[in-house]
């Protein structure tokens, strides 16, 4: 019998999906046990108190979020194993559930170029590694077609309330002050309703002059938004799965072999808060439209260029300032987004998905898709799906 504490925050979705996986492999090979410790009591008493209860429990393992890296050493010299989420830095001398944020982060700016943004900004936390890293990720690869980010970057010195309350904040004066239209990444989803918040007590109109995305996919959060917040999902339950796979070897090598574990982003979930296309160019805005609107058509660059009084050239040249991309390839990039969103949200097989997206041909598709991921649809699926249909 394996037993765990979990000193994770169960009040996010983050939190929950992790330990959905882990729970998801203690039934597959346990029997495990576990003791979710209360809050208040790790706070209250310390790094000795969540020592005596793990000795007198007799606990194998520990996951959950440390403050420094003198409490989970304390942890690792009784001799339990411990994995600890790095919520404000990663640790270094035990494992990490991390993440891959310099990828979120891409991923959030290539969404925003393809919808034709000019202008970016980013929220979040200088002094958090995932805030920190997800922004560097964003301007990276917006730096590669020559835009910049403006950034606010909160700290302790404000307090959540003093961000959005409904008399003028620091926050609120940045928000206007911003050119627009103006695409908004958050560092999460929690900072993503900040931001929502904030738009609507300043009357700053969402999408239409800022588009937000957040980070995580709590749905709860993005719900509560006003608009409904758009964000990037996590691979969240497959990292728990192989955290509790890592404890595991860690609890039968006795501390001598681990890793750490990644999280990675799957795909960007639109919702109300992003819902537009943002270009000054006209014939482009049209052209942007017509393809999201009929992507499932087969679509071709001609049929592009029939929408617009262009030229073929003239409407590559243009189409290519705004977003980043030949049409082509925009419409080959965007088929594989709605390609590998249906593989994770649907258990409909590769040729089912290629004839709903009005592809005759499920194996060039699949080809296409190896092109662009590293590896066949198939092995996509396995990959990041856990039995999230279920």
């Amino acid at each position: 019998m394996i037993k765990i504490i979990l000193l994770t925050d169960f009040g996010e979705e983050y939190g929950k999906s992790l330990v959905k996986g882990v729970t998801r492999y203690a039934q597959e090979f346990g029997p495990w046990v576990f003791c979710r410790m209360p809050t208040y009591y790790r706070e209250t008493k310390g790094v000795d108190g969540i020592l005596k209860w793990a000795k007198e429990w007799k606990a194998n393992g520990i996951l959950g979020q440390f403050y420094d890296d003198t409490q989970p050493e304390r942890l690792l010299e009784a001799g339990i194993s411990v994995v600890a989420q790095d919520f404000k830095e990663r640790h270094h001398s035990i494992p990490n559930i991390t993440g891959d944020y310099l990828k979120a982060g891409k991923m959030g700016a290539e969404y925003f170029l393809r919808k034709g943004f000019e202008h970016f900004a980013f929220y979040g936390f200088k002094n958090i590694v995932w805030s920190r890293e997800r922004a560097q990720g964003y301007e990276q690869r917006l730096a590669l077609e020559g835009h910049e980010v403006h950034y606010f970057e909160h700290s302790r010195k404000f307090k959540s309330r003093e961000l959005w309350y409904y008399k003028p904040s620091a926050l609120s004066n940045w928000l206007k002050s911003l050119p627009k239209p103006i695409a908004l990444m958050a560092c999460d989803d929690n900072q993503g309703l900040h931001i929502t918040e904030a738009c609507r007590l300043a009357k700053i109109r969402i999408p239409e002059e800022v588009a937000v995305l957040g980070v995580d996919n709590d749905e709860m959060l993005c719900n509560m938004s006003d608009p409904p917040l758009s964000s990037i999902e996590l691979d969240t339950v497959k990292g728990g799965y192989e955290t509790a796979r890592l404890l595991q070897k860690m609890i039968e090598s006795k501390n001598t072999e681990f890793y750490d574990i990644v999280v990675g982003p799957t795909q960007v979930v639109t919702r109300n808060s992003t819902d537009i296309y943002a270009t000054k160019d006209e014939y482009i805005g049209l052209a942007l439209k017509f393809i999201h609107i009929n992507l499932e058509q087969n679509l071709k660059v001609e049929d592009v260029l029939k929408q617009v009084p262009l030229s073929r050239r003239s409407l590559e040249k243009r189409f290519q300032k705004v977003t980043g991309y030949p049409v082509y390839e925009y419409i080959f990039n965007l088929r594989i987004e709605k390609f590998t969103k249906r593989l994770l949200d649907t258990d409909m097989t590769i040729f089912e998905i290629a004839m709903d997206l009005g592809l005759n041909d499920s194996k060039n598709i699949a080809r296409q898709f190896r092109q662009i991921m590293g590896c066949t649809p198939t092995e996509y699926r396995k990959k990041y799906l856990i039995d999230k249909l279920s």
